[in-house]
């Protein structure tokens, strides 16, 4: 399971732990995913109780990436060298990221090593196609995963298969020749007992990105941060004008856990999909937000109701009054909230889990993988 974390999440926790860097790499990447940063070991997890042999790599993480070398050997001489000085060991205020051609080389060095069945890459933008070929002739399948705008094409073709959770990007990708299938995102429980009781203390939230590739969301934040009382976790803030109403909200990055945190402090949230999701509900925050037990009141797309009860699990707007509208509804009855809210996380915690997840994946892979045996 190969995934690169946000570099403003690593400079924080390196930051934060000045000890870590020097953890032996087992311990430095336990520690890592004990922070539940994007899926964390989700995957890995779930697929080991399914009888799978699974581990993963943080691609990107220089401090990471560097003691996985230096303990098995890898980083020997002038290339030891190259390597220390790409990687930048964190010391003090080093890099926690690494270049993108050395961490390439350490990936490939840890694909070869593993020799898997199936290398799953999270981020299809990270292994350049000539570092993708390389990785293919140390496993019998390579499948991508992609909730994000889709990179180039030549970066794509390489893949055995990729998997995403926007429904319109399957035939897109089939067309191109790549063989692709659906699969939802999901919500781990263990986040639950990680946090513990936590006071409902926030009224209205967002947490997400403010990138411009979020511009229409940003605009509908913009405007709804002058009408309700919300307070907004993200990264990006910097893209946005210095007079901008968002800015004067923001409360901070909340990254893993702390993101978790404060939206199970939340009375209500709100989620908003990124632009490339067109009219299809797929994001994270869907069952984050229901998962922490948080009221979700989310954009409307076309399969929302696939996935949720509209009204009765989570509510929808179409608008900026219609989100305001139900904001405040839902802000003054405690009682209608707490319902809708606990019966969404319901629904989650029964349907939208990881360990339902990984059946799902694990069957596409055996197939997959009889596929490319066949072939």
């Amino acid at each position: 399971m190969l995934d690169t974390y946000y570099s403003g999440f690593l400079g924080t926790t390196y930051r934060r732990d000045s000890t870590l860097a020097a953890l032996p790499y087992a311990e430095q990447r336990d520690a890592l995913l004990g922070l539940a940063f994007g899926t964390a070991d989700f995957y890995s997890r779930r697929l080991r109780e399914l009888g799978v042999d699974a581990i993963d790599v943080i691609g990107n993480c220089a401090p990471l990436q560097w003691q996985w070398a230096r303990e098995h050997g890898a980083a020997r001489g002038s290339w030891r060298r190259r390597l220390r000085d790409a990687v930048g060991v964190m010391r003090g205020v080093g890099r926690a990221v690494a270049s993108p051609k050395e961490a390439e080389t350490l990936v490939i060095e840890q694909v070869r090593a593993f020799a898997p069945d199936v290398l799953y890459c999270q981020n299809l933008s990270f292994l350049s196609p000539p570092a993708l070929a390389e990785a293919k002739r140390h496993a019998r399948l390579t499948v991508g995963q992609i909730a994000s705008p889709l990179p180039p094409r030549e970066f794509l073709i390489g893949y055995d298969l990729i998997v995403t959770s926007f429904p319109h990007f399957v035939p897109r990708l089939r067309a191109l020749g790549v063989p692709s299938e659906y699969l939802r995102i999901g919500f781990e429980p263990r986040v639950l007992e990680r946090l513990g009781p936590v006071p409902r203390s926030r009224p209205v939230t967002f947490v997400g990105g403010l990138s411009p590739a979020h511009a229409r969301g940003n605009r509908l934040l913009e405007a709804l941060a002058h009408r309700i009382p919300l307070d907004v976790f993200g990264y990006g803030v910097e893209t946005l004008p210095q007079d901008s109403a968002v800015r004067r909200r923001h409360c901070g990055e909340a990254w893993g856990l702390d993101m978790y945190r404060v939206l199970a402090e939340s009375r209500i949230t709100i989620n908003r999909h990124i632009d490339v999701a067109e009219d299809n509900a797929n994001n994270m925050r869907l069952y984050e937000a229901t998962g922490t037990g948080a009221l979700l009141v989310t954009d409307a797309k076309s399969n929302l109701g696939d996935l949720f009860r509209i009204g009765e699990e989570v509510l929808q707007y179409r608008d900026e009054d219609e989100a305001v509208a139900l904001v405040e509804r839902y802000l003054a009855d405690a009682d209608g909230r707490d319902r809708i809210a606990r019966a969404g996380q319901r629904r989650t915690l029964t349907e939208h889990t990881y360990e339902r997840r990984m059946q799902e994946l694990l069957v596409i892979l055996e197939q997959a993988l009889v596929k490319s045996t066949a072939a």
